[in-house]
């Protein structure tokens, strides 16, 4: 059989590959051979599927920035053999995930898209087979110059594909959980698939992928609620070794006008700290030059993250801090869109 494209299907854990334990009642990693059994619609592609499986599967909440190295490693090692890919990933830690990756594939010009599911593939009212197989149609498809449609890293639930670096988990409950509050839907999937293509970015196809696979992860986050304590704050920002936070403050970047804390931000500059002001609001932009509060922290040298969601700017964070040493240098990346992850 002749087949219009490839997609290499990874499955790092999650939901969507697990059973309940009959014992416990927990869900728990099952074979991933039984979880294409359980969607043979993917038997009448004109794709060829193959599968890559992380062993043993990872539960989402232990991910972190070596995995995701492996990951980029397993992309870049099958990069030139497959049209597109489809990762399939928990649900708790996927922003992260898809954020980190979109930092790591430079000039990325296939589809990586990320999903999974609020219910395993298995029971009888899953979510994880529409997300599967529409992920994988969304892989597949190219332009009429055959070029991939969506040369991107993506979110793929509920009917939206969204960018990766732009997207939150919004509820633990509903099938659709993501949502991307700054960006609009890359994909709408309903009885047809609409591909917004004034939306998607378009990558130089005459050049290679860039594959990167080194993290800094000497970042933190943090966030300013009322009453916050002044020695915790100080105990924070003089950690060694810590080469950037990400400080959630309130609307629009607003901070209490404390004396204290203008005083231990802009020390924390001086020192070399990176300190970026992301708003605690899911939609909206900080503004540091609307309030006077904001004022005060851009003169401490706190700099604006924009409309970046926080998983968005602390991967980004640990992705610039692996390549440049100087501060300057992270802090002039992290107020230019080198992914498409904040609106200038």
């Amino acid at each position: 059989m002749t087949y219009d494209s490839k997609v290499l299907l990874i499955y790092t854990g999650g939901t969507i590959g697990m059973n309940r334990n009959p014992r416990t009642g927990a869900l728990e990693p099952f074979d991933f051979e039984h979880l294409l059994q359980n969607v043979p619609e993917l038997k009448q592609f004109g794709t060829l599927i193959e599968t890559f499986q992380f062993s043993p599967p990872i539960d989402s909440s232990d991910m972190s920035p070596r995995l995701w190295t492996e990951l980029s490693h397993v992309i870049a090692n099958h990069y030139q053999e497959y049209d597109g890919f489809v990762v399939l990933h928990g649900t708790d830690t996927m922003a992260y995930t898809a954020s980190a990756l979109s930092y790591m594939l430079e000039n990325l010009t296939k589809p990586v898209i990320f999903t999974g599911s609020q219910l395993p593939i298995g029971q009888l009212r899953t979510d994880g087979k529409e997300n599967l197989i529409t992920s994988i149609e969304i892989a597949a498809t190219k332009d009429a110059s055959g070029h991939a449609m969506v040369p991107e890293v993506g979110i793929y639930f509920n009917g939206h594909l969204l960018r990766g670096n732009r997207t939150t988990k919004q509820s633990a409950e509903e099938f659709n959980a993501f949502e991307s509050f700054n960006y609009p839907h890359l994909v709408d999937a309903g009885v047809n698939i609409t591909y917004h293509q004034e939306r998607i970015l378009k990558p130089d196809f005459t050049k290679p992928m860039k594959p990167h696979f080194r993290l800094d992860n000497n970042v933190i986050i943090f966030s300013i609620f009322p009453g916050v304590r002044e020695d915790l704050i100080r105990h924070i920002i003089a950690t060694p070794n810590l080469k950037s936070i990400v400080m959630r403050t309130f609307g629009s970047g607003n901070a209490p006008q404390s004396p204290w804390l203008i005083r231990a931000l802009k020390e924390g500059t001086q020192h070399g700290k990176v300190i970026i002001n992301i708003s605690q609001c899911m939609q909206g932009c900080v503004e540091m030059g609307r309030y006077d509060t904001g004022f005060h922290l851009q003169e401490a040298g706190v700099i604006s993250g924009y409309d970046s969601t926080v998983e968005s700017a602390v991967t980004k964070l640990m992705f610039l801090q692996s390549h440049y040493n100087d501060p300057e240098q992270v802090r002039r990346y992290m107020q230019q869109s080198i992914r498409g992850e904040i609106t200038l």
